[in-house]
């Protein structure tokens, strides 16, 4: 047994059992990578793959049981790499976060800068992306932080931590006539056509929520993966948008006003998770502690030992 065979098996599922691209993303060819998998299997003495001819359908049982393993040793492999830089290159590396674009762009700016501050040699890469993309990096291994609001918590293999609250708002054309509504009432609002962002991404489902707890239906006109796409559209007057409070910038966003919506919508909660099992360097712990000062490597530590499963309570 050796790593390029557990290698291959991971990766063979990853690419859905297809030797082709399993071969194309290892760099190898699709014979080497079925004489690993042959050899593999005969020294175990069970089949691990389900076949039809040459092609692979599925996982056998005593497959299942190995994926298991193999994502384990692959991973602890690469933490004894990591354990080895951390002592060798204590303020060199590569920190990898991936989060929502409204995270990235009006969250984070400020904790990014006091960490490149504090880690000039840190090479911090920061991939926007989906919620449900950033779990899928988080549990390949190709992140070492996620951020995001939404699918973080509900995964067994990462552990989550409140990272701040934010709530809704209405934004509207300067002039508008609901600047002049007041108390602004949900009614109000669905009286126009709406812009919001895309189901599954900040909050949208708290959006929906809150309507159809009313037995309204508003008009959703445009939908849009991020506040500065919504704003813009806004602007132009295509419809009134429904964004992240904390998305709206008074002295950039000067065409538009952010009207009051006090207990309109409820508050959301970002969060910060990380795969349990995966090694952190010492410099990942204090970008965490800068976004949000309770969460000491300590304090991240703790929650994340074997001996505690339920998340952190800050």
């Amino acid at each position: 047994m050796n790593f390029q065979q557990l290698r291959i098996i991971r990766e063979t599922v990853r690419q859905n059992f297809n030797l082709t691209e399993v071969a194309n993303a290892l760099y190898t060819s699709q014979s080497g990578v079925s004489k690993h998998i042959k050899d593999l299997e005969d020294e175990l003495g069970v089949e691990l793959f389900v076949r039809k001819g040459k092609r692979l359908l599925g996982l056998t049982d005593p497959g299942r049981e190995l994926v298991v393993f193999v994502e384990r040793m692959l991973l602890d492999a690469k933490n004894i790499k990591s354990l080895a830089d951390q002592y060798s290159n204590r303020e060199q590396g590569q920190l990898t976060v991936a989060t929502t674009h409204t995270q990235a762009r009006y969250v984070l700016p400020q904790v990014i800068a006091q960490f490149k501050r504090d880690y000039p040699k840190v090479h911090l890469k920061l991939h926007q992306a989906s919620p449900t993309e950033i779990v899928a990096m988080l549990l390949d291994g190709q992140t070492d932080i996620g951020i995001a609001t939404e699918a973080l918590s509900d995964v067994p293999e990462l552990a989550s931590f409140p990272y701040h609250t934010w709530h809704h708002s209405v934004i509207v054309p300067a002039g508008h006539a609901l600047e002049q509504v007041q108390p602004l009432t949900l009614e109000a609002i669905a009286e126009y056509p709406v812009i919001t962002y895309h189901e599954g991404i900040t909050g949208r489902a708290r959006i929906d929520q809150t309507f159809g707890e009313e037995g309204l239906a508003p008009d959703i006109v445009m939908s849009a993966l991020d506040a500065d796409v919504i704003k813009t559209y806004v602007e132009l007057g295509l419809g009134i948008g429904i964004i992240a409070s904390i998305a709206f910038d008074p002295s950039r966003d000067t065409n538009l006003r952010l009207l009051g919506t006090p207990n309109l919508f409820d508050r959301n909660t970002t969060l910060i998770a990380l795969r349990r099992g995966h090694y952190l360097r010492g410099y990942a712990y204090r970008f965490i502690e800068l976004c949000a000062p309770a969460l000491t490597e300590n304090a991240v530590r703790d929650a994340l030992a074997p001996a505690r499963e339920a998340e952190f309570d800050a």
